[in-house]
């Protein structure tokens, strides 16, 4: 599959590609690792007349951590100088596990986590080629006025498939953004809007610039659990994130519990916390946890599998997760 025609601009900064998006709006996108992007072109998913380069900004790329501010890893950080920073592990995690499992290692070599964060959501009749999508008259996201996932309504369900999301829902992140009126923050939770089509709060003349962890959850217990076709590469059918801050009697002091893949955003699992907060571990307890999981999950006929198989290793791997975090202790901290 070819690519569209289009031309490439390369920004000096970060203020010059906002000027550049700004000016020609629905006519760019932004591009840096590519591994998303440039398979969504092929298919004729996007033809934009311009994409805006901003992997060369050197000032996006960086990874720093303080026990004041926390932790800042600029958008263009690719997913594996993330998993090579020393510390990272010790200190977050969730997070190393969730960019493990992305993909394979060439992906994570060009990936970037800003890409990751801003992932177009799937679906088994959209992400295909123009021919294919053609031949049954597109679907309500392209090219089509049917959703095929519930054709009686006008709702996308393309299902959100990043693993970072989830794992940064559950260190309670902060995005950066910049715009031409200059920079803003907001909660990560924000930032997705659990709709297929209109998928995320970023603006065609904004960019996604970093994403911020706070001091306080550094050295988190923590863990990814992910469902998918193929291990060395797939993208999630379900994925399960946890975080945990346990005593040293083995009670739960705070728990944070999100899932990807199984609706059109990356989502907390709200009730998780009260559930688990003030208790030990006890399989009674993480069953409860599981139960509110695959109420919070509703996947549906977007990808390889079936919704009852997806929801039910919701279930399993929300199970598998808690006693994996509360039990052996991944991460570090205990209050």
């Amino acid at each position: 599959m070819t690519l569209p025609a289009f031309r490439v601009l390369q920004p000096r900064t970060v203020e010059e590609a906002v000027r550049m998006l700004d000016e020609h709006r629905s006519d760019a996108m932004v591009i840096a690792g590519g591994t998303d992007v440039i398979p969504n072109l092929q298919m004729r998913l996007f033809t934009p007349h311009v994409l805006v380069d901003v992997k060369p900004l050197r000032e996006l790329a960086n990874i720093e951590f303080s026990p004041r501010d926390g932790l800042r890893i600029g958008a263009t950080a690719t997913l594996t100088s993330i998993l090579d920073t020393p510390w990272m592990r010790e200190k977050f995690a969730v997070l190393a596990s969730a960019i493990d499992t992305v993909a394979g290692p060439l992906q994570r070599n060009m990936g970037t986590i800003g890409g990751n964060l801003c992932l177009e959501t799937r679906c088994r009749w959209y992400n295909q080629s123009h021919f294919w999508r053609q031949s049954l008259g597109g679907c309500l996201k392209k090219d089509g006025d049917i959703c095929h996932v519930a054709p009686g309504g006008k709702f996308c369900w393309a299902a959100w498939s990043g693993d970072s999301a989830p794992a940064f829902l559950a260190l309670d992140a902060d995005l950066e953004i910049t715009g031409p009126s200059g920079g803003r923050r907001i909660p990560l939770r924000e930032f997705y809007k659990n709709d297929g089509m209109d998928r995320i709060a970023l603006a065609r003349n904004e960019l996604l610039t970093a994403v911020h962890v706070p001091a306080h959850m550094a050295a988190l217990r923590g863990v990814y659990h992910k469902l998918r076709v193929r291990d060395s590469i797939d993208y999630p059918l379900a994925g399960v994130a946890v975080t945990m801050n346990v005593d040293s009697a083995g009670i739960c002091k705070d728990a944070c519990v999100a899932l990807s893949a199984v609706n059109p955003a990356p989502m907390l699992v709200n009730q998780a916390s009260e559930l688990l907060v003030g208790h030990k571990w006890s399989p009674e307890l993480a069953e409860r946890v599981a139960h509110v999981a695959i109420q919070t999950g509703k996947p549906l006929t977007t990808s390889g599998s079936t919704p009852v198989y997806r929801r039910d290793m919701v279930r399993v791997f929300t199970r598998r997760a808690l006693e994996e975090t509360w039990k052996n202790g991944h991460g570090t901290r205990n209050a």
